[in-house]
């Protein structure tokens, strides 16, 4: 199985929308509960979010797997050396494969310079969670995101830091 990420780019915004619906609503549905989610795929993936996020500075990936996109990656940049990632998804079917570390690992070569990555994942997410732990990751803290529509996003920040000599 060959494993790649590739630099999204405008043209590949329907794709990220159509993977995010499927991955969100198997996923989080039991987690935050199906009117979140709705909420929370409109406030994120819709075109003209995911544009604006884009413009704002988030670089977009697509996930490949032979050659068919199965998951997307958002990161950005906090500083010369830190970063943050914003989005990482595989379809539910790809998880618990490898294929996460692969990408993660793919992911972290195309920035050689970066010491820390931080990110957020729901407090109740533990599969994701301890995904993350495998990674090398860590809970830098715990903190709740007033989202809107009285919706909150409880999560942990984790972090991650580069094992490279600076």
């Amino acid at each position: 199985m060959e494993t790649a990420i590739r630099l999204a780019n405008s043209s590949d915004v329907d794709c990220i929308t159509s993977l995010a619906e499927k991955i969100w609503r198997a996923h989080y549905t039991p987690i935050i509960g199906s009117k979140q989610v709705d909420y929370m795929l409109n406030k994120m993936y819709s075109k003209d979010s995911l544009i604006q996020q884009q413009e704002e500075g988030q670089v977009f990936y697509l996930a490949c797997l032979n050659g068919q996109e199965i998951g997307f990656v958002s990161v950005s940049r906090t500083n010369t050396k830190d970063f943050f990632i914003h989005k990482f998804y595989l379809e539910i079917e790809q998880q618990r494969r490898g294929y996460g570390k692969k990408y993660f690992a793919k992911l972290i070569a195309l920035y050689p310079e970066l010491t820390t990555i931080r990110l957020q994942v729901n407090r109740l997410n533990y599969k994701t969670i301890n995904f993350y732990f495998r990674l090398g990751f860590v809970i830098e803290e715990a903190k709740d995101f007033d989202i809107g529509a009285g919706f909150l996003m409880e999560d942990f920040v984790m972090l991650y830091q580069s094992s490279k000599k600076q």
